[in-house]
């Protein structure tokens, strides 16, 4: 167990008031992180008998993907109950289980709330479809006629994130054709009408039951999206309508005033952390000012490609967008919806965007990987709080070459392919063991993982590299140990310094006596700064600094 462990549990949640302004944040997608009793499915016992990785890991809190009762049409995503948990993981009785054991190890916890849509499977919207139109049940949802002669085609022309149309047709009791409901993702996740104040009320109630059973901070998936322009206009993405008809539209901001204010009445301090896709950085800074939510991911710098300028830049554009309001920044690499970094890091174009995933392009992964470990020392040096995807930390790539007859994202089903989707970061993920499943199941599991493990696995496991002082693992806890023990890192002042071209150079701290170097140059480099190197990426000779290698450096 590693030293978080002796640390009494209290005295960690109340060390900082903002804990979310530093926190180094691990996301766990429950089904892919531990499987504990074979059905090869992750589970809420596979993380418990876990919690010792993430404390000797360092972590200050635990993001999990939803845990909550579903059909699981978009991995959990679509929600049928949110005071439940779905059987496939455990009972509520465990989540609050875990949630105390982690409390005990001096971790937080942050539940992802699901407010855009529920499953179809929901009590409202089985109430709805048998309620018929014009019932109070579908004004919960958008229900609406179609157009045409016989209301033959959908109400606008709408698109759903995931492929085809945003609309689907509903079936009368007498089986003619009915109206139709819209679902900005999968047709199995309809869109809740949050003009309805039941709807608020709901969610409210929602927020309160997880803060109440401990969780210190909520995760609030596609934010931006939840108000729609109630006479629904045609949008054309080329030529988009301002305002947009269903997204960041301003009525939304009423919505996270008010959780808000739920959040601050608990004398432990809770967080709201937002998913907010937003080109603009003036509309996503509103997002933080001091009476809504409190941190959002920073996607800019995710699918920024591996470039010392456009790095900069973005670093420069999300610190100056969060000045204003005074919100903490956020770091992060990866997740659950988008390719692994180690694998984006070792192609021809590093940038990512969720229209262009380059699926399938060649990747050197020993450059990807050399590229990651710099990455990890950038990210945990910059002002602000980080956030871990389960796996980054054993150096995992993205899996392409799962076969088709066992890819479950709804994005490949309802593209025809076209697009792979997002289960190749969603793997189970390898902890002991030379061949699959790695550990993630018991011995004698009943069933093989949900997705299929590479062998090659076998070399990344977090036992294969446990104690090994040049893995990707031992370089994780090592950072993040020395960062918890530094007391420049985390949110407070930055200064960027002279260097050579190609080369990010930055001071942390008031008194500028840390420093980060990057080399993203093609040749090693001498270190810009004299001191002593606390701590580097890879191995580095006297004073020079290789390409794709990061440092530390105490400066005196």
């Amino acid at each position: 167990m590693g030293e978080i462990g002796t640390v009494e549990p209290e005295k960690v949640r109340s060390a900082t008031v903002e804990w979310w302004r530093s926190a180094v944040i691990y996301q766990i997608y429950p089904r892919s992180f531990a499987d504990s009793n074979g059905d090869g499915i992750g589970d809420l016992g596979g993380v418990r008998a876990h919690l010792d990785h993430l404390a000797d890991l360092g972590v200050d809190a635990v993001w999990f993907s939803p845990w909550y009762a579903s059909p699981q049409a978009d991995a959990g995503y679509d929600v049928s109950d949110y005071r439940a948990i779905d059987p496939v993981f455990g009972t509520l009785a465990e989540a609050e289980e875990l949630i105390r054991e982690a409390h005990a190890l001096g971790i937080r916890i942050i539940v992802d709330i699901v407010p855009n849509h529920c499953s179809d499977k929901h009590a409202w919207f089985v109430e709805a479809l048998q309620s018929g139109p014009g019932s109070t049940a579908r004004d919960l949802f958008w229900f609406r006629p179609g157009r045409g002669d016989s209301g033959e085609l959908p109400p606008n022309d709408w698109q759903s994130i995931f492929g085809g149309p945003a609309w689907t047709r509903t079936t009368n009791p007498d089986g003619t054709p009915g109206e139709w409901y819209l679902h900005l993702f999968a047709p199995e996740q309809p869109d809740l009408n949050w003009e309805n104040p039941k709807v608020r009320e709901e969610f409210e109630d929602v927020l309160r039951f997880w803060l109440d059973r401990g969780a210190d901070g909520i995760r609030i998936d596609s934010a931006a999206l939840l108000m729609k322009d109630g006479g629904l206009v045609d949008f054309d993405p080329a030529n988009p309508p301002v305002p947009h008809p269903f997204q960041d539209r301003d009525e939304v901001h009423a919505i996270y005033q008010a959780w808000r204010a739920i959040t601050d009445s608990y004398p432990e301090p809770r967080a709201l952390i937002g998913e907010v896709w937003l080109p603009d950085a003036e509309r996503f800074a509103a997002y933080l000012r001091a009476d809504e939510i409190h941190t959002a991911f920073n996607f800019a710098f995710l699918g920024c490609p591996w470039d010392a300028a456009a790095l900069r830049a973005i670093v420069d554009e999300t610190l100056a967008v969060h000045a204003p309001v005074r919100a903490a920044a956020t770091w992060v690499l990866s997740n659950h919806d988008v390719p692994r970094h180690v694998t984006r890091y070792g192609r021809a174009d590093t940038s990512f965007t969720l229209e262009y995933r380059q699926l399938g392009a060649p990747t050197d992964r020993s450059l990807g990987l050399r590229r990651a470990r710099a990455a990890l020392l950038l990210n945990l040096a910059l002002p602000g709080s980080v956030y871990l995807y389960q796996g980054e930390e054993l150096g995992l790539e993205e899996i392409e070459d799962i076969p088709d007859s066992m890819r479950q994202d709804p994005m490949f089903s309802r593209t025809g392919g076209e697009n792979l989707g997002r289960d190749g970061c969603r793997v189970p993920i390898p902890w002991s063991g030379t061949a699959p499943p790695f550990g993630f199941s018991p011995p004698g599991a009943s069933a093989e993982p949900w997705l299929p493990q590479p062998t090659s696995w076998r070399d990344h496991t977090v036992e294969a590299q446990s104690g090994d002082p040049e893995s990707m693992l031992e370089l994780y806890r090592r950072a993040l140990r020395q960062r918890r023990g530094q007391p420049e890192l985390g949110d407070g002042a930055f200064a960027w310094l002279p260097g050579p071209d190609r080369v990010l150079v930055f001071s942390r701290g008031d008194d500028a006596t840390f420093a980060c170097v990057v080399n993203l140059s093609d040749a090693p480099v001498r270190l810009p700064v004299s001191g002593t190197v606390v701590l580097t990426s890879g191995p580095i000779e006297g004073d020079l600094l290789p390409p794709d290698t990061a440092a530390w450096v105490t400066i005196t």
